[in-house]
């Protein structure tokens, strides 16, 4: 099989002319094997889901002072900025969010079970220890807690959707 330079180069060419991410050519005992990086997407494409969370926010906000000051004594600390800030109109200091992540390699599950209420949605209020998910592993059922008081600004991953040990599962600010 001919792999000089030149023909390296053509199947460049013939790939990104044609659209293809990968190609694979074999001639009796050799082959070759080329992919374009560009053609697979990164998987993290978190930033794209932060301009929407930010225009939600101060949808919410008005609930806020009913609250009054002793449920304001129970956030966490900078929640009082989080709440002036999303009283303002100004964009929330994403550097605050705490990324939930994931314990083990497991199956997502947003419920208890199928068709029961999720245990968060994105804008419910949370305390440190209350359930924030469950993941089966093994067929075993292990609940992720969260490890702050705040709010939920984020789910990353769907219902009955694979995650990986560490992946992010959702966002509390």
């Amino acid at each position: 099989m001919d792999t000089s330079s030149s023909r390296v180069d053509a199947l460049a060419r013939v790939m990104q002319e044609r659209g293809l991410a990968r190609i694979r050519i074999e001639e009796g005992d050799s082959s070759i094997e080329m992919e374009r990086p560009e053609a697979f997407p990164a998987p993290m494409a978190a930033p794209a889901p932060a301009a929407p969370v930010a225009q939600a926010l101060p949808a919410q906000a008005p609930a806020a002072p009913a609250e009054g000051a002793a449920g304001r004594a129970a956030q966490p600390a900078g929640a009082d900025d989080a709440a002036t800030d999303a009283d303002a109109g100004k964009p929330l200091d994403m550097t605050r969010v705490i990324a939930v992540r994931a314990p083990m390699v497991g199956v997502f599950y947003a419920a208890a079970s199928p068709g029961a209420e999720p245990f968060v949605r994105v804008g419910s209020k949370v305390q440190k220890g209350d359930t924030l998910c469950v993941i089966e592993a093994m067929k075993a059922m292990n609940e992720v807690t969260a490890e702050a008081d705040g709010e939920v600004v984020d789910i990353c991953v769907s219902d009955g959707e694979l995650v990986e040990y560490d992946c992010v599962l959702m966002k509390i600010y």
